[in-house]
């Protein structure tokens, strides 16, 4: 498997828990970045892809897409059926901490930008599945 996705781009696909706006924003930049990087990267809202579906259902539609998600539903890595899930469909799964009372679009989108290079650095060496999780503000991301 890992060695077909070698000339597969990279797909990163943002959780409906984030604005769609982040994902078309991450992939014009992210088209121009992919111009001096080795590996492309491509950037989606999974609102685009199948708005309302369970977390299975799209695990199920990534199989085989070098696909990782960005998602703060930490509740994906606590049911076992989930886990196996994404697991079983070779996905990768990057969790941020969603902040106690919420966080607004502007600070999300900063959030996430402070952390892109470690987030493309994540999906560059790790081979799929993983899942990664971010624990906090200004906190590395751990294996999970």
């Amino acid at each position: 498997m890992q060695s077909s996705s070698v000339h597969k781009p990279l797909k990163i696909y943002i959780d409906e828990n984030l604005p769609r706006q982040f994902a078309e924003a991450f992939n014009i930049i992210q088209n121009h970045l992919n111009k001096s990087e080795k590996k492309s990267i491509e950037v989606y809202s999974m609102k685009d892809i199948d708005e309302g579906a369970t977390d299975i259902e799209w695990f199920q539609k990534l199989k085989n897409e070098n696909a990782v998600i960005l998602t703060q539903d930490r509740n994906i890595q606590r049911h076992k059926h989930e886990k196996k899930a994404y697991e079983e469909n070779e996905i990768g799964i990057i969790f941020f901490k969603q902040p106690k009372g919420g966080i607004s679009f502007w600070n999300a989108f900063k959030h996430l930008v402070k952390y892109w290079d470690d987030i493309k650095s994540i999906c560059r060496k790790e081979k799929l599945p993983f899942s990664y999780r971010q624990p906090g503000q200004n906190k590395k991301f751990q294996k999970w």
